[in-house]
């Protein structure tokens, strides 16, 4: 390859001091201006051997003598400042190093450039920070491409930089990932952003409880503009609706109904606290009725009236009126109009064959938009997707055959700590899901505005994850479950603004990460309608970067 002439990086600053565990300190160059270097940002580091990457953790202002900091000179001129800002005055970055990459020695032979891997040591004394380029990024976060086989999805952009950063999309769908914020800080369209990413490089199959209404179809943002649903942007042929609402029948490809043989013991626990039942009292009560009626409890129990109620109490030595309370409040689910006595699969069959086909399924809940309705419904239908996926592979295993190898699932769910709080993780199909059903190609991608109610358990078990601002403590320390470098993170969170500012950390990147999300408008919509995506990287840039790395 040949070698254009090697350009020289600004010099931030010299390395002075640190450790491996705590980071390293860096005196920053006199000219540097501490507004300049903002906590989160991603900075560069030039040892002798490898080049680093890693994050400003904090900065600091030190001075050569203390009567400075206790009798600040006033009334200096900016000419006078400069010169104490460079020589009596200094500041001080804390930097926490990542990644590394070797840096091969002149005339080294190279045929692809390596990716950068975890540290396992740090630069000596007087090891530079230079100015991060666009090359540094795509060799960190990898680059998007109008190519099939390029899983990269540009997430944002760095907060000081106009520079994509990308997420593995493959590697994100591998394990579950979770999306995190205050309200108002864009969850859902981050989440409608995600989600367009998945079904343009086609990295997996995604099946959305949609709560609200806000994934299919256009939707008004808060600063007026109208923004295109998945249904939308990519048809029909690719993105299919079913609704709980009966009466919404234009643009859905069904109405799902759900019967009473379909409840079963488990739903009727993780709807205690919308149906009001008494913890304790419940489980012992649906024992009871088990044992009587069989699978069909709940159809049998809720055919009795009240006073058939209380002799059946009386047959079985049960307490007559918690089993009157327990009818009643049951009766709720009965009076929905899409709850019958006794149904089918068939809508929710037909969601599967459709998710094994490779479309993307949305679920409506139309004017059934209650917790009630959302747990219930989106608690049996992902069970039996649960159970079909471990069928499939199952097959796939003594097959050994890639046509029945099923695709990757995601499942969306909104509100994720009602399904996967302390007391119910275990007994939900969603808890089952995230500890377990990875190795069944399903994850989950869960968006809540608070963590903190979220299992522990479950909180370790996300790959990757994506967060906003949080303004409450106890769901900051909750998103940092887990998480290794929590020092380095919290620094992140804590410093986002309000609005389009997201911290991603996890498996799917190769470092934590400080973004502006990507804009989700017309400029977006025809990238992933076709419009091509060219390397921000053209061959004299690339040859450039392997001179600056390897020469």
């Amino acid at each position: 390859m040949a070698r254009s002439k090697k350009m020289k990086r600004k010099i931030l600053g010299s390395v002075t001091g640190g450790t491996f565990l705590d980071g390293l300190d860096v005196r920053l160059e006199p000219d540097i201006n501490t507004e300049d270097v903002p906590v989160g940002s991603f900075c560069v580091l030039e040892g002798d051997r490898y080049r680093y990457f890693g994050t400003v953790q904090n900065v600091r202002l030190h001075a050569t003598d203390n009567r400075l900091m206790v009798v600040p000179p006033r009334h200096l001129s900016p000419f006078a400042q400069r010169i104490i800002r460079g020589t009596a005055g200094y500041a001080v970055a804390e930097i926490k190093p990542a990644l590394m990459i070797e840096r091969l020695p002149e005339n080294a032979i190279v045929d692809e450039v390596q990716p950068p891997r975890p540290v396992k040591t740090i630069p000596m004394h007087f090891a530079h920070m230079v100015e991060a380029r666009p090359e540094d990024f795509v060799l960190v976060f990898g680059e998007e491409r109008d190519d099939p086989q390029s899983t990269f999805f540009a997430l944002g952009k760095p907060l000081t930089m106009e520079i994509d950063v990308c997420v593995d999309l493959r590697r994100l769908v591998e394990r579950s990932t979770g999306i995190f914020g205050s309200t108002g800080t864009g969850k859902s369209f981050l989440t409608r952003l995600l989600l367009s990413g998945i079904i343009w490089k086609d990295v997996a199959v995604s099946l959305v409880f949609d709560m609200h209404g806000e994934y299919a179809t256009s939707q008004q943002s808060e600063s007026g503009d109208w923004v295109k649903g998945l249904r939308d942007l990519f048809g029909s042929s690719r993105v299919a609706v079913y609704s709980l609402d009966e009466n919404k029948t234009s643009n859905v490809d069904g109405n799902i109904v759900i019967g009473l043989n379909h409840i079963e013991s488990g739903d009727i626990l993780l709807l205690q606290d919308e149906l009001g039942l008494p913890k304790g009292t419940t489980e012992t009560n649906i024992a009871q009725l088990e044992r009587a009626f069989g699978e069909g409890w709940v159809s049998a129990f809720l055919a009795l009236d009240p006073e058939e109620v209380k002799t059946f109490a009386d047959e079985i030595g049960g307490h007559a009126g918690s089993l009157q309370a327990l009818h009643r409040k049951l009766t709720r689910l009965r009076n929905k109009s899409y709850v019958l006595d006794n149904a089918d699969y068939n809508a929710i069959d037909q969601i599967l064959r459709l998710i094994e086909n490779g479309r993307h399924v949305i679920v409506q809940f139309g004017q059934y938009n209650s917790l009630l309705d959302y747990l219930l419904v989106a608690n049996i239908i992902t069970r039996r997707i649960r159970n079909r996926y471990e069928e499939q592979v199952e097959k796939f295993l003594l097959t050994k055959q890639d046509a029945d190898k099923p695709k990757p699932l995601v499942i969306v769910v909104e509100e994720a700590h009602k399904f996967l709080g302390p007391e119910m993780a275990h007994q939900t199909i969603f808890g089952t899901i995230a500890r377990e059903m990875r190795k069944y190609f399903v994850t989950l991608l869960i968006v809540d505005q608070r963590p903190s109610g979220i299992d522990d358990e479950i909180l370790s078990q996300l790959g990757t994850r994506i967060s906003g601002r949080l303004n409450d403590q106890r769901d900051l320390d909750a998103v940092l479950t887990g998480v290794a470098d929590r020092a380095t993170v919290r620094s992140m969170l804590t410093t986002l603004d309000t609005r389009q500012q997201v911290v991603v950390f996890g498996h799917a990147m190769p470092m934590p990460v400080q973004l502006r999300t990507r804009r989700y408008d017309e400029t977006f919509y025809q990238q992933v309608r076709g419009g091509k995506k060219g390397p921000s990287l053209d061959a004299q840039d690339l040859d450039q970067l392997i001179d600056d790395l390897y020469g």
